[in-house]
């Protein structure tokens, strides 16, 4: 087989579209470090499916003036963990799988990480526990404009619908406000459970 470097920004509890992608054989995996961060983007926030309909769960930064992926701080000023984990619960506590997976996801929002960068790899284990997946990665070691390989460092927009093709699978809230694609890889585990490694290898790059 003919391993790929794939260059990938370290998301939030990261997009299915995303996982489509990490978890591929062939891909090998590098997360962007030095990267200037960009704002509104996947790397401080996650989408899942509330009540009314798609709901974005951001992490605050703490503003210390540094730029780096690597250097940007979560600011716990307001407690946003409680938060997240809140909405997760009330969005997915009636999805079929929730209860199962309930007490690993928790351990996400018990982290109490300085960096960004740091919480989002953590968060990345717990999720890959739940997938029963081993998926290695490394880290980039400098800031390369055009990397040799594949750069994926733009590629997941926050802003725009996802270029990814995607089956639809029952959601909790899909029967009032129809399938909502490539949300958070929680809402795919909540939703399909132990089916959802096999839903992920399906997704394709439209």
């Amino acid at each position: 087989m003919n391993m790929k470097n794939v260059l990938l920004p370290a998301f939030y509890m990261p997009p299915i579209s995303w996982f489509s992608v990490f978890l591929d054989a062939e891909n090998e995996i590098i997360f962007e470090q030095f990267e200037h961060f960009p704002k509104q983007t996947y790397r401080n926030r996650a989408n899942i499916y509330g009540a009314n309909g798609k709901l974005s769960l951001i992490i605050p930064m703490n503003h210390n003036g540094k730029r780096e992926m690597k250097d940007i701080e979560i600011s716990y000023t307001e407690d946003w963990r409680t938060l997240h984990w809140k909405s997760i619960k009330t969005a997915y506590q009636s999805s079929p799988y929730f209860e199962y997976y309930e007490d690993k996801f928790r351990k996400i929002f018990d982290l109490k990480e300085k960096f960004l960068l740091d919480f989002n790899l953590k968060g990345l284990e717990v999720i890959q526990q739940v997938l029963k997946t081993e998926k290695a990665h490394s880290l980039n070691e400098e800031y390369i404009k055009n990397p040799d390989g594949i750069n994926l460092r733009e590629k997941f927009s926050a802003k725009h619908p996802s270029e990814f093709e995607m089956d639809e699978y029952y959601q909790t809230f899909s029967d009032k406000l129809g399938f909502q694609k490539d949300l958070s890889v929680l809402d795919l585990i909540c939703n399909k459970g132990p089916e959802s490694l096999a839903y992920i290898k399906k997704v394709k790059q439209s």
